[in-house]
């Protein structure tokens, strides 16, 4: 079992950053797949960038460059650098924790860009 903990959101106007935080229990975090998704009121979720245990990177093409992803896996953390946000950005940003059939969510954290 692994449990999941964003931390980092935040109320942020158009143009400014956050970095979103998601820390895991557990001993094998490395070998997790790491996701960030987004879900905004009435809308599906969906992917946001997600990191391998091998360190490769993917983004949505929503993104545009403007997020990072990252991970420590010292730590057991996974990170979401967020520049250049844009009010559309807004909703509530979920970790997944990936491995072979196995598939964790944390509770989630709020992120509201408007001026």
């Amino acid at each position: 079992q692994v449990q999941l903990v964003e931390s980092g959101g935040g109320l942020v106007q158009p143009g400014g950053s956050l970095r979103l935080s998601c820390a895991a229990s557990g001993s094998i975090f490395s070998l997790y797949t790491m996701g960030w998704y987004r879900q905004a009121p009435g809308k599906e979720r969906e992917l946001v960038a997600f990191i391998t245990s091998g360190d490769s990177t993917n983004y949505a093409d929503f993104v545009e460059g403007r997020f990072t992803i990252s991970r420590d896996n010292a730590k057991n953390t996974v990170y979401l650098q967020m520049n250049s946000l844009k009010p559309e950005d807004t909703a509530v940003y979920y970790c997944k924790a990936v491995l072979r059939m196995l598939t964790y969510w944390g509770q989630g954290t709020q992120v509201t860009v408007s001026s």
